[in-house]
């Protein structure tokens, strides 16, 4: 590629904003717009030590800016500061990947209303006040892309999964509303489902063993990386995908084809 896809628009220096985009899934999404001179906008909640060396990384192998939000993304206010603090900084926002993402794992006999409400909260909830904000700094730039992380605890009844598989559910469905409320407004809206990918949030799960051994087991015959759900979900951001609206694309080397 010859130019950057993040400033060849009439030399508009594009930003994206990733939720935690600090780590894993999110850290790798973020590389992946960086590497396409996108200027960056990170959240993270806990360490900001590993925050400041992601951002030192990022700046110092592409030459991009990288502007660095503590925010529980699970706290509208918190929510609508860490927008705030992005016009303030850029003016502009370009793509918003919606990655942060947590919850209780326990059987369902076993969640309690604070569970339940906590990983709602984060999982769902704060995707669709985040959207509302995204979407009024993408108007001022005449459009945009909006990406949600989902799992395949979606549509498949997994172990421990209840609270957070229900929230993905809800989140697969606000991306369905969103695509269609938000095109007018030429904003394109989709959603990016992983397979087991080995991550650090994989290290909470009671039966991760299991879950490693399954997910090498797709037809693809290898793990899901987190590079997987980058290429997807920079890909659902350019023109080559403007006619993708309101879908889920599984990347899960075709997992959840199996019959076990």
């Amino acid at each position: 590629m010859s130019e950057k896809m993040g400033t060849i628009e009439s030399g508009v220096q594009k930003v994206a904003l990733v939720t935690g985009g600090t780590r894993g899934v999110g850290k790798a999404i973020a590389t992946r717009f960086a590497a396409e001179g996108y200027d960056l906008a990170l959240n993270f909640l806990r360490s900001r030590k590993n925050a400041e060396a992601t951002k030192a990384e990022l700046e110092s192998t592409y030459g991009i800016k990288v502007h660095l939000v503590k925010c529980n993304v699970g706290d509208l206010d918190n929510v609508r500061e860490l927008f705030a603090s992005v016009g303030q900084e850029f003016g502009r926002l370009d793509v918003f990947v919606n990655n942060a993402a947590s919850g209780v794992l326990r059987p369902l006999m076993e969640i309690e209303e604070s569970h339940w409400d906590w990983t709602m909260n984060i999982n769902a909830k704060a995707y669709l006040f985040a959207a509302q904000q995204a979407a009024s700094w993408m108007e001022r730039s005449g459009g945009g892309h909006m990406v949600a992380i989902s799992s395949l605890g979606s549509v498949r009844v997994l172990p421990n999964y209840v609270a957070v598989g229900v929230s993905k559910a809800a989140l697969e469905a606000v991306t369905r509303y969103l695509a269609v409320e938000l095109a007018p407004k030429n904003i394109v809206v989709n959603a990016v489902s992983g397979g087991v990918i080995d991550t650090d949030a994989l290290k909470h799960f009671p039966n991760r063993e299991e879950m490693l051994e399954a997910g090498a087991k797709n037809p693809a015959g290898m793990m899901v990386e987190t590079t997987d759900i980058a290429e997807v979900t920079y890909f659902l951001c350019t023109p080559g995908a403007k006619m993708i609206r309101g879908q889920t694309i599984v990347v899960d080397g075709g997992m959840s084809l199996l019959a076990n």
